[in-house]
């Protein structure tokens, strides 16, 4: 049980890190948050905030059946580096 406590743990902690990883980018190259609001919106999400999370932007939006969406994109390339929906 205690390893089973210290593996969410380290997980939990580590999750943010990973993404931030992933999104290593100067602020210089960022593309805008207009630019992946037109891009999601090209792909049907009703876009409702984006944010910056841990050097990424984190989106959250519903798609076309109503179903809540997040989704966390590398701020240069505006490529998903992570993802989570929520059908409640």
């Amino acid at each position: 049980m205690k390893a089973l406590i210290l593996t969410a743990l380290a997980m939990a902690i580590a999750g943010p890190a990973l993404a931030a990883d992933k999104c290593d980018v100067p602020t210089a190259q960022w593309q805008p948050r207009e630019a992946l609001q037109k891009k999601l919106e090209g792909e049907g999400w009703k876009v409702r905030s984006i944010k910056t999370e841990n050097g990424c932007y984190e989106a959250k939006a519903i798609d076309a059946s109503g179903k809540k969406l997040e989704g966390v994109f590398n701020p240069k390339t505006l490529e998903s580096v992570g993802a989570d929906s929520d059908d409640g």
